[in-house]
């Protein structure tokens, strides 16, 4: 009877069953995961942006062109992407610096000021686009002051950019602020020991650890940023050629029941966006790659 109750030796038969219980993977195994993430991003992914190329092979290349190269559509890509990279190039200023301050500094009210970085992902961009236009324009709060100086926020580009600034600073903050907290401050310390300047340590020591991560924060507000709708509507003034966003012009072909028109014009912003985002993933890649031969 003792010995039925006595525990197992270590080199007793009973020890490899246990061993054979902490060897075992708490999560599925690899064909099975590896399966499930091609399904999810086949449904999710892949299935769409087929659909979207197929409906386009509907259309002749001369129905194609006239699509996708007419005045106003050339005109909604320049105002996209140039107002996208414009407030992506000034999120990555400014979203550098708010993540600085919420690392580096304490200061009353630094938790409001933490969790309003991420308002805009909370609150609906059609909100967004109201409260900045109720702003802006020319009877707003702020805009009935700068109108009369000639300074007009609203319902022309400038109304986009801002709005655009608006809704992409948060991935820049968000995206830089876990590799600042993670920083050793023992190499500034260092490199200011050795006389280094302010500027010569941020030179030389603090961007190259943040490089990527700046250059993730900027492809994720610029790929936001192209394709926002609700934000922008509100406060651009939609005005062709002046004013309007690819976005728009997509929503008005599908209204006008011209859905080849709309996936033509669709695929095109699909393709510049993915060429862009390869070109910023290939930038950091680089990066990378000298950070870790330095």
């Amino acid at each position: 009877m003792s010995g039925a109750l006595a525990a197992p030796l270590p080199g007793s038969a009973a020890a490899p069953s246990s061993s054979r219980g902490r060897g075992r993977k708490v999560l599925p195994g690899f064909h099975l995961t590896l399966g499930y993430t091609v399904l999810y991003l086949c449904l999710i992914v892949l299935i769409p942006l087929s659909a979207l190329v197929l409906k386009t092979f509907t259309l002749s290349w001369d129905q194609f062109w006239a699509a996708v190269a007419s005045p106003r559509v050339l005109a909604s890509y320049r105002l996209t992407f140039g107002a996208s990279f414009l407030a992506a190039c000034v999120n990555t200023v400014f979203g550098l610096l708010v993540a600085w301050v919420l690392v580096r500094y304490s200061f009353p009210g630094k938790r409001i000021v933490d969790a309003l970085v991420d308002l805009p992902f909370a609150l609906p961009t059609a909100v967004a686009g109201i409260s900045l236009t109720a702003l802006l324009a020319g009877n707003g709060w702020i805009g009935q002051y700068l109108e009369p100086l000639g300074i007009q926020l609203a319902f022309n580009p400038n109304g986009v950019v801002i709005a655009l600034i608006f809704i992409g600073l948060p991935f820049v903050v968000r995206t830089v602020q876990p590799v600042l907290e993670e920083s050793e401050k023992e190499l500034e310390e260092a490199a200011m020991c050795l006389g280094a300047t302010r500027w010569q340590t941020f030179r030389k020591v603090i961007f190259p650890a943040i490089a990527p991560a700046l250059l993730t924060g900027f492809a994720m507000a610029f790929a936001r940023a192209v394709g926002e709708y609700g934000s922008v509507i509100f406060i651009a003034g939609n005005m062709p050629m002046v004013s309007e966003i690819t976005p728009l012009i997509i929503i008005g072909k599908l209204e006008q029941y011209d859905y080849a028109g709309a996936t033509a014009v669709a695929v095109v912003m699909l393709v510049m966006s993915f060429i862009l985002l390869l070109v910023i993933n290939a930038l950091q890649a680089w990066q990378r790659r000298r950070s870790g031969g330095q």
